[in-house]
């Protein structure tokens, strides 16, 4: 017992060190993350017994292994593609193809649809935000509409993104630990949270009766919206993602300039600068593996399955299990990113123990953690959009509908052992 919490307890320091240092100061962002993970990844060596050097080789190990590196490369490649198809202008385009296609009558549905349709485009929550909530906000002001319910409908939308987009940082990470591929995981993702979608849309097309959508949208320009079409299309059909987006930084190197949004020297940059954006990410993906392969040296891993599985009898609770870890690893640092880097491990130690699907355990430790990070008012996404729309983040809750419905279907799913196929 004493030495499982001993070898759990850098876990312990990390959400102490950051969760609470951020609730005496009142912001989730003062301490940065990557400090927290620094100094929990210290303590973890200094814990460990044996010779400095290889309690620092077991910590390289994790951080270095094959999955990890894969992971960063993906990271990279995503940077590179996301950051150019934004300074060519295709987010800008996809939101006003998606306005432009908003069916007259069914504003809060066509606003979620946009919202769904470029954050899976796009592959972020914050980047969907960022594009739709002040037009959203606008639009709201215009029709008289209610700020939070419409904000919360572009928040809605882009976690359904977040959670299924081959090139979302969450889908990677997810894929990547439970040892299974984007498109697999997606087709189990879709069964369970696309049902939820639908049903959310037909309650704003209800709710939106009466209200016009607006009719001063900006020119589409249909070629800039092609790498994200050919990026999703590819990935669907089961291209390894590696190649999907290296296909995507071609596209937009030739389309961008093509149409002068840049010269072959702007098209550098704005790979460079994606890369250098995913640098934080990278760095906690690092860090995060060599502290879970030094907790894992000390026996944490082995002892954290037994406490949660000792009274576990079967698949569902083995799947509940990795539900709850995953939304108690959420809550407590704000990020559904790092959350699914945490726990990632443990799960599928569970998996493997209960003969789990490795991809419904993937699809759940990404639909619970979208499901968290959209409910939290101290997330990334509910701060940014309650800062564009100028409203509090927590007037924002009671409209969201769509995290509350996924989290509803992922629970039933794993009630009801659903889908049959992967359950």
């Amino acid at each position: 017992m004493k030495k499982g919490l001993l070898a759990l307890s850098p876990l312990m320091v990390f959400i102490t060190l950051y969760l609470v240092t951020s609730i005496i100061a009142r912001d989730f962002y003062t301490v940065p993350i990557t400090v927290a993970f620094m100094a929990t990844s210290i303590y973890a060596i200094g814990i460990t017994r044996g010779k400095l050097r290889r309690r620092i080789n077991i910590f390289s190990r994790g951080a270095g292994s094959p999955e990890m590196m894969l992971m960063l490369w993906i990271f990279i490649l995503a940077g590179a593609f996301a950051n150019s198809a934004k300074v060519m202008g295709s987010i800008d385009a996809t939101v006003n193809l998606t306005l432009s296609l908003l069916p007259s009558q069914m504003l809060l549905a066509g606003l979620f649809l946009a919202a769904c349709f470029i954050s899976l485009s796009i592959g972020t929550s914050v980047g969907t935000i960022v594009a739709l909530t002040p037009i959203a906000a606008g639009v709201a002001m215009q029709t008289g509409t209610s700020v939070p319910m419409l904000t919360a409908i572009v928040v809605g939308g882009s976690f359904f993104g977040d959670n299924l987009s081959f090139i979302s940082d969450t889908t990677i990470i997810a894929t990547q630990t439970q040892g299974c591929q984007p498109s697999d995981k997606f087709l189990v993702n879709s069964f369970i949270v696309v049902p939820a979608a639908i049903i959310i849309l037909f309650i704003y097309i209800f709710m939106g009766m009466g209200i016009e959508a607006p009719t001063q949208i900006g020119e589409v320009e249909f070629w800039k919206v092609i790498p994200y079409i050919v990026v999703l299309a590819t990935a669907i059909f089961g291209m390894n993602v590696m190649s999907v987006l290296t296909l995507g930084i071609v596209l937009t190197g030739i389309i961008g300039i093509a149409n002068g949004s840049y010269d072959i020297y702007g098209w550098f940059q704005a790979m460079g600068n994606g890369i250098i954006g995913m640098g934080e990410l990278i760095i906690i993906t690092l860090l995060a593996g060599g502290l879970l392969e030094v907790i894992k040296h000390n026996g944490g891993i082995d002892f954290i399955i037994f406490r949660l599985t000792r009274r576990i009898h079967g698949k569902r609770g083995a799947e509940l299990s990795i539900a709850a870890l995953v939304s108690m690893v959420n809550v407590c640092t704000a990020n559904n990113t790092v959350a699914i880097i945490t726990v990632g491990g443990i799960a599928r130690k569970i998996g493997e123990r209960y003969q789990l699907d490795p991809r419904k355990c993937a699809s759940l430790l990404d639909t619970f953690s979208c499901f968290t990070q959209g409910l939290i008012p101290y997330g990334a996404q509910m701060l940014m959009a309650a800062g564009l729309a100028a409203i509090n983040p927590v007037s924002i809750i009671p409209h969201l509908y769509y995290p509350f419905a996924i989290g509803i279907a992922a629970l039933a799913a794993i009630l009801l052992r659903y889908p049959k196929r992967y359950s």
